[in-house]
């Protein structure tokens, strides 16, 4: 009897209007876990050649969980979705929370994999070992909001989780998003998009079946320990009162608020957005995730004005808020809330829909382009109302927001001029809101990380500067124990980076959320390593769930390799190899030189050859031999 996972992988073709169920054993999860390790595996078999358009039928759409997924600890609720990303080319991958996922299990399926494309529109109706494809013409050209509110209608149960996109993924905006309970949102590399181009409205999942745990009580005595303990960790009770936009102003004070498109430091309009005067001013309250007490997601409300914001789509994180507010010069609290609404309802990624709009805005200032291109609007930054309103024509494909919707990288290819100096992102992906000059390992994470600009790779770099950090004693376990300059980059910076990638990598496969879990926040490693085998039974190690996070790292390196990604891909954006203007690091650029070393060094480590793929040897290390016929 499989303990915490279901076994089962619901397989969907919609194309052929097919639906039917793969059974998997105990050595695949062992093997794969879950997240992204399970995605990856179902990409590589079925993707006959990663290089073929985000948008085609032959692209795969996976829907996947973990063994531990569905069972009450805190932290336990996300999900993964990957498919090849209609923003970078490359492999896509992005992962939410919510309730969805642990419905999905209940539903009795650990993962849902998706290929073809369907004629019209449609949304999977997922409940009880059963699958149905169901019109959705009446749900098309419908937000979020909307969308999940008609499913549950339609089908009679208002306890119904949908996983579903809004216009912006049906007009194929290149990082639209997936939403799940309007405001729980799979953001990053354009999953939506995807969904979108399969015709695929919406996934919703009901389910009764029991998720069988090995030792239940010990589940519940870890999880009733954590909801004593949480209030005292630091992390965990910043993230309790005021959410992550509780780090703005300490970002902001080390001088990494990325500012007016990552020009500056430092935001002089900090203290008007950040997250304590949030809660302050427009904040209604909080809500969090599937069994978890930290309630982190926090609720806005403007009942007046011209922007007014609905609470039921949340309230912005800090990614949010810097990506509308700093890094577009805008202090205004009540027009980034008012953005943040719109992405939840027509289903935006908010740092890549800031992102665009603050390169908008500097191609404005240097005249690169003019009011006859931005459809009036005097682009300057600042200029909340502009933004507000280019929001909306980015998710409707309207005027400049036709372009925007492609994407930094495509956007500045277009503009030209000179554009591109000033274009952030990596691979295709919007650089996420913090700042690599001031913390090279963050920087490193960008170039190296499988999907883009993204930050998700591993812990920052300033928390492991001093000897005195709970984040380093936290991870001693890994052999680590030596304090790094946040602007070192040498081959200890490597292998601190490389150390922390694959645990956050481990967090990935259990779909297990960084801000429970070690390093610096309540649950620590051997927590963590608890958890799964209770829930599992498996008697496991640290050393088993690392190598799980390097063979999905590697596996990715494998998609990106057959999707044309080169070395030369594995870099930074031109802004970062430039002075900061201003801050505590003003004066200060991307070592060049020492930086591409340091991305040589870190694919030695990795057991990559020079051109950053993975070798024979290491494929053989890491059992996954059968993947060498796509070398």
């Amino acid at each position: 009897m499989p303990f915490g996972y279901m076994g089962r992988i619901l397989r969907v073709d919609l194309t052929k209007k097919k639906v039917w169920i793969e059974k998997q054993d105990e050595e695949f999860y062992r093997k794969y876990v879950g997240g992204r390790g399970l995605a990856l595996y179902y990409l590589l078999k079925l993707i006959s050649d990663p290089r073929i358009g985000a948008y085609d039928p032959g692209n795969v759409l996976a829907f996947a969980t973990s063994v531990v997924t569905g069972a009450p600890f805190p932290g336990n609720s996300r999900f993964t979705v990957a498919a090849k990303s209609p923003l970078t080319g490359g492999y896509g991958e992005s992962e939410a929370g919510g309730f969805w996922a642990p419905e999905l299990k209940r539903a009795g399926f650990d993962a849902i994999v998706i290929e073809g494309t369907s004629p019209r529109p449609v949304f999977l109706w997922v409940h009880d070992g059963q699958c149905e494809i169901r019109d959705a013409q009446k749900l098309w050209r419908k937000t979020t909001g909307e969308t999940e509110d008609i499913i549950r209608k339609e089908l009679g149960n208002s306890k119904i989780r949908a996983a579903c996109i809004g216009q912006a993924g049906e007009n194929l905006v290149r990082y639209a998003s997936i939403h799940n309970g309007i405001k729980h949102v799979n953001g990053r590399t354009g999953m939506g998009a995807v969904m979108g181009s399969k015709k695929l409205k919406a996934v919703a999942v009901k389910g009764t079946q029991k998720i069988s745990l090995y030792n239940e009580d010990k589940v519940r005595e870890k999880a009733r320990w954590f909801t004593q303990k949480f209030k005292d960790n630091p992390v965990n009770s910043i993230l309790f009162e005021t959410g992550t936009s509780g780090g703005l102003l300490g970002l902001n004070d080390l001088g990494v608020l990325p500012t007016r498109n990552f020009q500056e430091g430092v935001f002089e309009g900090a203290q008007k957005i950040c997250g304590q005067k949030m809660k302050e001013t427009i904040g209604v309250g909080k809500e969090g995730c599937f069994a978890c007490p930290v309630g982190c997601k926090k609720k806005v409300e403007i009942r007046t004005g011209p922007f007014s914001v609905d609470h039921k789509y949340g309230g912005p994180e800090y990614e949010t808020i810097a990506a509308f507010g700093s890094n577009c010069g805008i202090d205004d609290l009540e027009a980034v809330a008012k953005a943040n609404e719109l992405c939840n309802k027509y289903g935006l990624d908010t740092i890549s829909t800031g992102n665009v709009i603050a390169f908008a805005m500097e191609s404005y200032q240097k005249g690169f382009i003019d009011t006859n291109d931005t459809g009036g609007i005097e682009l300057t930054f600042g200029n909340a109302p502009g933004m507000v309103r280019l929001v909306e024509d980015i998710a409707m494909r309207r005027n400049l927001g036709n372009l925007l919707a492609e994407g930094v990288k495509r956007a500045s290819e277009r503009i030209g001029k000179g554009s591109e100096e000033f274009a952030v992102h990596v691979k295709g992906e919007e650089a996420a809101m913090h700042e690599p000059r001031g913390k090279l390992g963050v920087g490193l994470g960008y170039a190296v990380g499988p999907k883009g600009a993204d930050h998700i790779e591993m812990e920052h770099d300033e928390c492991f500067a001093s000897k005195d950090s709970e984040f380093l004693t936290d991870v001693e376990p890994l052999g680590m124990s030596d304090a790094l300059d946040p602007t070192d980059i040498g081959l200890k910076k490597v292998r601190m980076f490389i150390y922390l990638q694959q645990l956050w990598g481990i967090y990935m496969i259990l779909d297990i959320c960084i801000f429970v879990a070690a390093p610096g926040r309540t649950f620590k490693l051997g927590d963590i390593l608890e958890l799964v085998k209770a829930v599992t039974g498996w008697e496991t190690s640290l050393f088993e769930l690392m190598k799980a996070s390097e063979r999905a790292l590697s596996m990715a390196r494998i998609f990106n390799v057959k999707a044309g990604i080169t070395p030369r891909h594995d870099s930074l954006p031109a802004r970062f190899f430039t002075p900061l203007k201003k801050g505590n690091y003003q004066g200060k650029s991307v070592p060049r030189k020492e930086f591409q070393d340091a991305v040589k060094s870190y694919y030695r480590m990795m057991g990559w050859d020079d051109e950053g793929v993975p070798t024979i040897e290491k494929l053989a290390e890491l059992d996954i031999d059968w993947i060498r016929e796509l070398l």
